[in-house]
């Protein structure tokens, strides 16, 4: 017995008095226990409340985004308030290299700004374990051209313009392998680089990113890769995307956007409940709205999400020995 628990009172003398006191005492105890157990079960602790995903009551949980002026984080943060009594505390960055320290150094309790192949390449770096614990969309990129209509109708040796960052040259080498346009040796990675290629159909540019929306408006190239915001900052119609990556297929895989967590908290039943709320349709809505449309929602597993972590931190450590 701790020495927590009640204690009954000592044995009383059988007199008048001395029975009344015992009863009166024991009354006392009774009431006191009772309202222990109401206070256990019904308040509970703010850590027990996290670990178990049940918010009886109130607690905080922070979350560093890049978008937090966004319409769908107030949807997102009422809704976390009403149905989990929860407070969500945005933190806003506007840095990318920022959220991942900050949450490895308990400067928030989870962030949600990064695809996988982001988290990946950040771990392997910075000899971290952040993990993915639930994912939100996939933004296909699209290859855009002005006078063809489909990959097949490019001319042998067409110029195709590819972004030149690391991040956005393997995607769109992967797209363009998957529309047929060039082949990676084995089959490419999410940091494949056109050093990668064995052959091709067409002619490779490599251009900063914010730049191969103007060499396809002005004829300098036949098509180009141009991530989802350069197309609507240059007004490129969506009908004007001649191909884009399956947001299903495994090639998509690393680029599914994550809510991340501490390696200790990945499966924190509270921070699962969060993750997944941001599919609720009123969320998804105001997400489609600010995007142009252009999100394709994915509903992967943590576990799942984890193992695609791993093999993609594979693939930053061989590309990392090349």
């Amino acid at each position: 017995m701790s020495t927590n628990d009640p204690q009954l009172p000592a044995k009383q003398r059988r007199s008048r008095t001395g029975l009344i006191t015992g009863i009166a005492v024991a009354a006392v105890v009774v009431i006191v226990t009772a309202v222990l157990i109401v206070v256990n079960v019904v308040g509970g602790s703010s850590s027990s409340s996290a670990a178990t995903g049940s918010s009886a009551k109130p607690v905080t949980v922070s979350i560093g985004v890049t978008d937090a002026a966004q319409p769908y984080w107030r949807t997102f943060s009422d809704l976390a308030k009403k149905k989990l009594n929860v407070t969500v505390k945005l933190v806003n960055f506007s840095d990318y290299s920022q959220p991942n320290p900050a949450l490895s150094q308990k400067q928030l309790d989870l962030n949600e700004f990064q695809h996988i192949q982001f988290l990946a390449n950040y771990n392997v770096t910075n000899h971290d374990d952040i993990q993915p614990i639930g994912a939100t969309a996939v933004y296909p990129l699209p290859l855009y051209s002005l006078n063809y209509k489909k990959p097949s109708e490019l001319p042998a040796n067409a110029k195709v313009a590819i972004p030149n960052d690391a991040i956005n040259e393997a995607r769109g080498l992967l797209v363009l392998q998957s529309a047929g346009l060039v082949d990676l040796k084995g089959g490419g990675s999410a940091f494949s680089t056109t050093a990668d290629v064995s052959s091709s159909k067409v002619q490779l540019t490599t251009l900063d990113a914010s730049q191969t929306a103007q060499a396809l408006q002005t004829g300098s190239v036949d098509a180009a890769i141009v991530n989802n915001n350069y197309a609507t900052a240059a007004k490129i119609p969506a009908t004007d995307a001649i191909f884009k990556d399956d947001p299903a297929s495994a090639s998509a895989a690393p680029y599914v956007n994550v809510f991340a967590a501490r390696k200790a908290d990945a499966a924190n039943p509270l921070y699962l409940k969060l993750a997944a709320l941001y599919h609720d349709p009123t969320v998804e809505k105001q997400v489609q709205t600010a995007n142009g449309g252009t999100a394709v929602f994915r509903t992967v597993s943590a576990k799942d999400l984890q193992a695609s972590l791993s093999k993609v931190e594979a693939d930053a450590k061989a590309a990392a020995k090349k």
